[in-house]
């Protein structure tokens, strides 16, 4: 199989390209791995371009040292041919923790930073929308080239909307056949908001995940019927609906078949089958949920779109 040049979709008028399929690097428990530079090292040869990390995950560094041995072996003539996400966590969001996490991430210093989930039920406060979106809008100075949410409802994009100057180019949310995410990919649209989409195979083996995608019999009759993994009709899916994608395996033989959902398509009956299954979403986040805390319930927390 040769490189695949992955589409990508510009991010606002002004903003950059991202690339529509890109490369999770978090694991369960939280991590790296041995190898994982190789794994993602691997993946920049075969050519995955859009990188998805958080402090939180401890990915940042080796997916650092993996940018800069590409460089070194001519896999990537540039930094500038990738896009790198990577996310503030609950415990540094607070106005002036902002550019002081981004920094830490960029240096790889981690010695002064505690991440952890679940989140201690004494750290559920809430959250102070305007001081941390203004951070966020300095990190657009020099430190970050676009600045984006994640997990945040339509009620939730709608406040911060109200308050920002620059608003977020991206919202990253679980999306996936059994979670559509109609409501809210119609809304981010009308806002020129890009969706990324994360557990788009329902990331079994994590906190956050479960194997109903995996296990769903509409999903498998339609993967053997076009002589596809499941997987690739999940990837394909997702990237019908104008969608980024992130998936995660450090399989070679599949971040392979990860890429190969570009030259075919799902058929209208296909699209019409997959939206039919039930929805329901995989990580309803309840560790999150106090009656202590800001949200009392799951449906409080995400407002209904649950």
């Amino acid at each position: 199989m040769a490189n695949v040049t992955v589409p990508e979709t510009q991010l606002n008028k002004n903003g950059k390209a991202i690339p529509l399929l890109g490369f999770g690097t978090a694991e369960y428990p939280f991590g790296p791995s041995d190898n994982v530079k190789e794994h993602l090292l691997d993946a920049i040869r075969l050519g995955y371009r859009h990188f998805d990390s958080a402090a939180l995950y401890l990915s940042e560094q080796p997916l650092g040292e993996a940018v800069a041995k590409a460089l070194e072996l001519r896999f990537i003539n540039s930094r500038e041919e990738l896009f790198i996400t990577t996310k503030l966590w609950c415990s540094d969001a607070h106005g002036n923790r902002v550019i002081p996490a981004l920094q830490a991430s960029l240096k790889y210093n981690f010695s002064q930073r505690e991440y952890e989930l679940p989140v201690k039920k004494e750290d559920l406060l809430p959250f102070d929308y305007e001081s941390v979106w203004k951070a966020m809008e300095e990190l657009k100075l020099g430190l970050a080239k676009s600045i984006g949410a994640s997990n945040f409802s339509c009620k939730k994009l709608e406040k911060l909307l109200s308050i920002v100057e620059i608003p977020p180019v991206v919202n990253q949310v679980e999306m996936n056949p059994m979670s559509r995410q109609q409501k809210l990919r119609e809304f981010c649209n009308e806002k020129g908001i890009h969706i990324t989409a994360y557990s788009p195979l329902g990331a079994k083996g994590t906190l956050w995940g479960n194997n109903r995608v995996m296990e769903c019999e509409v999903l498998q009759e339609i993967a053997k019927a076009k002589g596809k993994t499941l997987a690739q009709v999940c990837l394909r899916w997702a990237y019908e609906q104008g969608v980024s994608v992130l998936v995660k395996s450090f399989n070679v033989e599949r971040m392979k078949e990860n890429l190969d959902i570009f030259d075919w398509s799902l058929s209208l009956k296909e699209l019409n089958r997959i939206r039919q299954i039930p929805q329901k979403k995989g990580y309803p986040a309840l560790e999150f949920v106090s009656p202590d805390g800001p949200y009392k319930a799951a449906e409080e927390l995400w407002e209904g779109e649950i």
